[in-house]
C-alpha cells in the first residue's frame, strides 16, 4: 500500500552529541592514556565542574581554573603532585576535548612539595614481611622489590615478558607509555618457574572448556585471532 501523502511523515530525530566525560575518555584512549589517567582525568572533571556549581567549561576560562587550584591547595590541602595532576586534567580537558584555549594561567597558589630523605629497607627489614608471605602474594612481592616494577606493571606481565636466558624482564607501556628491560631477580626464579608451571596446566583445560582468554592491547586480537589464548599471552 502507498504511503498516504497527507499523513504526518516521521522525521529522524538528530543524532545527540556524545556526553562530555565519553569525549574525554575517547580522547585519552586514541592518545593511549593509561586506564588510570583516563579515570583520574575524568574525576578531576567531575570534581572541577561540581566546584563551579554545574557551569560547562566552556562558560569559564583561565579565572575560574585558578580559583580551582588555588582552593586544592589552600583548602584542599592537596599535595604538589596532585594539584599539578588536576591541573593536566583540566588542560587536557580543554586542549584536547573542548579544543580551545582556555587563556593565560597565572596567580595559581603552588602547593608545595616537601623535601624528604627516600626510606630504603635493609636486607633484614625487608625478609619480615616475605618469611609472612606465601604463594602468588609472596612471588609478586619479591618481582615488586627485585624487578623494581609497579604494582600494575607486575600484574600486566605476560609470559613473554620474560626473558629466562638474560635473566631480563620487559615491561611493555610502563607509566609515560615506555617500554624498558630490567633484572630478573635470582630470589624469585624458582619461584616463577613453579607458578607458570601450574598456571600452564591450567590453562591447557581452560579452551576446552571456553575459557582461557585474555585482554589483548590495542589491535593485536584483529591481527592475530589465536592471540588471546596463546600461552605466551598469557
Amino acid at each position: 500500500m502507498a504511503p498516504d501523502p497527507a499523513a504526518p511523515q516521521e522525521t529522524a530525530a538528530p543524532p545527540q552529541k556524545p556526553k562530555l566525560l565519553d569525549r574525554l575518555r575517547a580522547a585519552c584512549r586514541v592518545r593511549h592514556c593509561s586506564l588510570r589517567t583516563e579515570e583520574a582525568y575524568a574525576a578531576w572533571v567531575v570534581r572541577f565542574i561540581r566546584f563551579h556549581r554545574l557551569r560547562h567549561p566552556l562558560e569559564m576560562e583561565a579565572q575560574e581554573i585558578n580559583a580551582f587550584l588555588t582552593h586544592l591547595a589552600v583548602e584542599g590541602h592537596v599535595s604538589a603532585s596532585t594539584q599539578n595532576q588536576a591541573f593536566s586534567a583540566i588542560l587536557f580537558l580543554y586542549r584536547k576535548v573542548l579544543e580551545v584555549d582556555p587563556g593565560r594561567i597565572e596567580g595559581v597558589i603552588r602547593a608545595k612539595r616537601p623535601k624528604r630523605l627516600p626510606v630504603v629497607l635493609s636486607r633484614e627489614e625487608l625478609r619480615r614481611p616475605l618469611s609472612q608471605m606465601e604463594g602468588t602474594c609472596r612471588l609478586i612481592a619479591l618481582l615488586l622489590y627485585g624487578a623494581g616494577l609497579r604494582l600494575i606493571e607486575c600484574l600486566r606481565l605476560r609470559v613473554q615478558d620474560l626473558v629466562w636466558q638474560r635473566g631480563e624482564v620487559l615491561v611493555r607501556h610502563g607509566k609515560g607509555g615506555k617500554d624498558r628491560r630490567t633484572m630478573l631477580p635470582a630470589a624469585a626464579r624458582a619461584a616463577l618457574a613453579v607458578h607458570l608451571e601450574r598456571v600452564r596446566e591450567l590453562h591447557r583445560r581452560d579452551p576446552a572448556r571456553g575459557l582461557g582468554r585474555v585482554e589483548l592491547p590495542f589491535a593485536t586480537e584483529r591481527k592475530d585471532t589465536s592471540a588471546a589464548t596463546d600461552w605466551r599471552w598469557q
